[in-house]
């Protein structure tokens, strides 16, 4: 079945004025426009292919690559505000329409907003929302406790940023786990630190415990080498100091500084870490 808002794989079954007619396996036909035909082929050539509808509600296929597909999220720009509703730019010539009721907060030309892509079955349509957490679902969880996960900023909170994980579930990074600046939209990875009651996820920028150490080491090993050997910091440092620098708590900070001097790597003197 050829899947609206995903790319699939067809294979070109016919030449004709409008373009090509590519099919897949089980007899379903689309029109890649003329506009999109490649310069060679051959048919029965596959060619990948993104399908959607264009301006008069027709299934079509193109070659070019949309921001954001079915069931994804991603940060777009709003292009135009209409009674209807707004028009996104997802980077392909018929715009993302976005309908009132699916905006969590009124859109304005200009602005830039986190969405959803789904498909409107009333329509058949590919729209948007940014109602992001009415495509979320923490009841049944498909993440662990110290797991790394896919990480998207949503929106911010009082008690820090709100994530949304590996594209399925909410979750919270608490203001004294962030040690960079953060932006809506922005993808990055994380680890689950703690599952609350509720299903609630705290997520963490680095990795958990043990686990830590490694990563954090190899770091300030490499900012060593790239300051001649030499760091202005020990565990005497303000925290915002290493926050600044390195862009670490203190407490991991510590921990990494130990390890390192365990393995005699680095020295540790009043003014700072030396790279032995």
């Amino acid at each position: 079945m050829i899947q609206i808002g995903e790319y699939n794989t067809l294979t070109i079954l016919r030449d004709t004025e409008p373009g090509l007619f590519l099919g897949d396996n089980e007899e379903n036909e689309i029109l890649l426009p003329n506009r999109y035909v490649p310069e060679s082929f051959e048919i029965g050539d596959q060619i990948e292919v993104f399908a959607y509808l264009d301006n008069e509600e027709r299934p079509v296929a193109i070659t070019d690559k949309p921001y954001i597909k079915r069931g994804d999220f991603a940060l777009l720009r709003c292009n135009q505000v209409t009674k209807f509703g707004a028009f996104l730019d997802w980077g392909l010539v018929k715009e993302l329409f976005c309908p009132f009721k699916e905006q969590a907060f009124k859109m304005k030309a200009g602005g830039w907003y986190l969405v959803h892509c789904y498909l409107d079955e009333e329509s058949g349509r590919l729209v948007a929302s940014s109602k992001t957490n009415h495509f979320l679902d923490n009841k049944e969880l498909t993440v662990e406790r110290y797991e790394e996960v896919d990480l998207i900023v949503s929106h911010p909170s009082d008690i820090g940023m709100n994530v949304i994980v590996n594209k399925r579930h909410l979750g919270l990074v608490f203001k004294d786990e962030i040690f960079k600046d953060l932006s809506v939209g922005d993808r990055l990875k994380g680890t689950i630190k703690k599952i609350r009651p509720g299903n609630k996820l705290d997520i963490s920028l680095s990795q958990i415990g043990y686990r830590n150490i490694e990563p954090n080491a190899q770091f300030i090993l490499t900012e060593l080498g790239d300051n001649g050997g030499y760091l202005p910091l020990n565990d005497k440092s303000a925290p915002d100091d290493i926050k600044d620098m390195l862009q670490m708590s203190k407490k991991n900070f510590k921990k990494a500084v130990g390890s390192l001097y365990k393995a005699r790597k680095i020295e540790i003197k009043e003014n700072g870490i030396y790279l032995k």
